[in-house]
């Protein structure tokens, strides 16, 4: 009963809602209005589906409910769920080891290079995934990855940036900084942003949501390469730093990355995804301190806690417990492929920023300082697991 309510309700909506034709627009890619009443597959919670336009996918949004669209990526767990039932989960460190390695590093943050890198990034009219401007950010992005690692000089030990090819244009990314073994470490952010009110036609800045985030792991990028052991290879995990396109299509990217790597039989350690990473003002405006949200439903336990220590070893401001609900980042994408997962964010989830998914989301709202919080946070995540060792 609860899917057939909201699907009235969105049907109700979208009749109401002016589409693209009728101001005789077309989507950015070239893409024809039937591209948009294709049916998707949904899934709302665990086992919880129903079929949905792409016009109906927004009012949905629009009135709080996410999702996966599982239209394409159906099998997604199906293997590891498979090999899960005799396999021993992932244990992580009771508490950090390298934080005097990594306090070097930790130097280098800049919140410059994220205020420069995400002006930029935010000036492409929208990233929403199927317009010819979000492959131009995405495009725009991969060059400052492959910069950041030819600067560092870990190209000549492996590392590099490829780009992950989609059917709607806009590419994923993939960094990799290889180690002694392939067991990996992922850190992830989603580089695309849509206006929900009218995603072809609306500008879609996405400073938050998630600029943020793409410009918080970038940064923490450039700075932990600065590790001659990790840039040389030596360290005992493989690192990689993903940026995905189309979350907001309902995890897209990430769905299609994690499945090809569950199907190839990839030994994901862990993945962190950093999702708003800027906005304190509602935090504050209620008289809370300022934190690093961690979000405690539909993740990993045991990663959960070890980040916990992580926030604490690391940074200089305290985290605070909360939840998001069901598929509200890219991290249930490798939780669904059965890969330990977890997703730290702004604030507690009631005080996010709520401009997201508008015009106004912009970058005079966030706070640089905060954001290198995440970053520290980022790094060490990274430095830690990067030389833990899984045996």
């Amino acid at each position: 009963m609860k899917i057939i309510s909201l699907l009235a309700l969105a049907a109700a909506a979208v009749s109401a809602i002016s589409r693209p034709e009728d101001h005789h627009q077309a989507p950015l890619d070239g893409g024809s209005v039937a591209d948009v009443e294709e049916k998707y597959l949904l899934e709302l919670s665990p086992g919880e589906t129903t079929w949905a336009t792409e016009e109906e996918k927004w009012v949905l949004r629009r009135n709080g409910l996410n999702f996966m669209d599982i239209t394409y990526t159906q099998d997604l767990g199906s293997f590891n769920a498979r090999a899960a039932r005799f396999g021993v989960p992932v244990e992580f460190p009771k508490k950090p080891a390298y934080r005097g390695e990594a306090a070097p590093l930790i130097k280098h943050l800049s919140k410059s290079n994220m205020e420069k890198n995400l002006k930029h990034f935010t000036s492409f009219y929208t990233r929403y995934f199927r317009s010819q401007t979000g492959a131009e950010a995405a495009e725009w992005l991969y060059g400052r990855v492959k910069k950041t690692i030819a600067s560092s000089g870990a190209g000549k030990h492996g590392a590099r940036v490829e780009k992950f090819p989609h059917s709607w244009g806009q590419p994923s990314l993939i960094a990799t900084i290889p180690g002694k073994t392939n067991r990996t470490i992922v850190i992830g952010a989603h580089l695309d942003s849509v206006n929900l009110y009218m995603p072809f036609l609306l500008a879609a800045p996405g400073a938050d949501d998630d600029g943020s985030g793409t410009v918080t792991i970038l940064e923490a990028l450039r700075a932990l390469l600065g590790s001659k052991k990790i840039a040389a290879g030596t360290a005992e995990n493989t690192l990689e730093f993903h940026w995905y396109a189309a979350e907001e299509g309902g995890l897209l990217g990430s769905q299609a990355i994690f499945s090809s790597y569950e199907k190839a039989g990839r030994d994901v350690k862990a993945m962190l995804q950093q999702d708003m990473t800027g906005f304190v003002r509602r935090t504050l405006e209620a008289g809370e301190p300022e934190s690093v949200g961690v979000i405690t439903d539909y993740v990993d336990p045991r990663l959960t806690e070890f980040i916990k220590t992580v926030v604490t070893e690391y940074c200089d401001i305290p985290y605070v417990l909360t939840k998001c609900g069901y598929a509200c980042s890219d991290h249930a994408s490798a939780s669904k492929a059965g890969y330990p997962s977890a997703f730290v964010i702004e604030s507690d989830f009631k005080y996010s920023d709520n401009k997201i998914h508008t015009t106004e989301d912009t970058i005079d709202l966030l706070s640089f300082d905060h954001m290198l919080q995440h970053a520290k946070l980022t790094l060490g995540l990274a430095y830690e697991l990067a030389l833990a060792k899984f045996d």
